[in-house]
C-alpha cells in the first residue's frame, strides 16, 4: 500500500509522518491552502451581539483556530453565556482548550448531518445562531436550523483556495510513485482531485486506486465519480483515517 494524503497541512503532514512512523510508504500533497477570512474583523462585534440561550457553531479546526487568534490580538474573549456546537470530536475539543468553555458536538461522525440529530438542537425556535466556518460549504446547517425557528448569521472566518498542479506532470508522478490508496476528506477536494488528473490516468491509474474518505456522503460522491474501492473512516480526525488504512 501506498498511500497519497490530500488534505491540507498541518493535518496531512501530521498524519504522513504518523503513516511513515508506522512503516507505511506515505505521500502528502494538499489540494487546498488557507488565509485569514474576510469577515474576521467583525467577530467581535457579531459576538457581542448575541445573547443568553443563542448559539455558536464550530464547522471546523480551522476556524477555531483563526477566530480565536483573531480575538486574542483585539484582547477580546469568548462569550460565556451562549451555547457551543462543534462539528465533531476534533472541532470541539480543540475549541474547547481556546475558550475552556464546554463544546457540545456528535459522539459520532463529524457532519451536519450528525450535528443536526443532537437533541439539545431540536426545540429552538426564536434563539440566534452564529456559524464560524470557511468560504463556501454546504447550507445544509444553516438551512435546517432556519427550519426550525431560528436566525442564522455566518463569519467567515479563513478562506479556502486550490493550489495548483501541472497535471499531467503530476499525475505521471504520483503513478509512478506507485500510489494505490488515496486519502480525501472533502468533496471540493474529490471533485477536485477528479478534475486535476487528466482522462488518461484518470482510467489506467485514479478510479483504480481504494479511496478513504469520511462519510457516506463522500463514498455516494466517489461512486458516481466511476471510484469502486471505497472505504470510510469513522470520522475525519487522523486517529480514524488511520483505522481506516489498517
Amino acid at each position: 500500500m501506498t498511500i497519497l494524503v490530500t488534505r491540507p497541512s498541518p493535518s496531512g503532514e501530521q498524519l504522513v509522518a504518523r503513516l511513515r512512523t508506522l512503516g507505511r510508504v506515505a505521500y502528502h500533497s494538499p489540494l487546498i491552502e488557507f488565509a485569514p477570512g474576510s469577515e474576521l474583523s467583525q467577530l467581535p462585534g457579531m459576538l457581542s451581539s448575541l445573547g443568553p440561550q443563542d448559539m455558536i457553531f464550530v464547522l471546523s479546526q480551522y476556524a477555531v483556530n483563526y477566530a480565536n487568534r483573531a480575538l486574542q490580538q483585539q484582547t477580546q474573549h469568548w462569550p460565556d453565556f451562549v451555547s457551543y456546537y462543534a462539528i465533531g470530536r476534533t472541532t470541539g475539543l480543540l475549541m474547547h482548550r481556546a475558550t475552556s468553555l464546554p463544546i457540545v458536538y456528535p459522539q459520532d461522525g463529524e457532519t451536519s448531518e450528525t450535528l443536526l440529530q443532537l437533541p439539545a438542537l431540536q426545540a429552538i425556535q426564536g434563539r440566534n445562531a452564529l456559524i464560524l466556518r470557511g468560504n463556501g460549504g454546504r447550507e445544509l446547517l444553516a438551512d435546517t436550523l432556519r427550519k426550525r425557528g431560528v436566525n442564522v448569521s455566518y463569519c467567515e472566518c479563513y478562506r479556502r483556495s486550490p493550489l495548483h498542479y501541472d497535471p499531467s506532470e503530476q499525475s505521471s508522478s504520483w503513478q509512478r510513485a506507485g500510489i494505490d490508496t488515496l486519502v480525501v476528506t472533502s468533496g471540493e477536494m474529490l471533485q477536485q482531485l477528479y478534475t486535476l488528473v487528466p482522462d488518461y490516468y484518470r482510467t489506467t491509474w485514479l478510479l483504480g486506486c481504494t479511496l478513504i474518505v469520511v462519510s457516506e456522503r463522500l463514498a455516494t460522491l466517489a461512486r458516481q465519480l466511476g471510484w469502486q474501492s471505497i472505504r470510510v473512516a469513522e470520522n475525519a480526525d487522523n486517529d480514524a483515517l488511520i483505522r481506516a488504512l489498517k
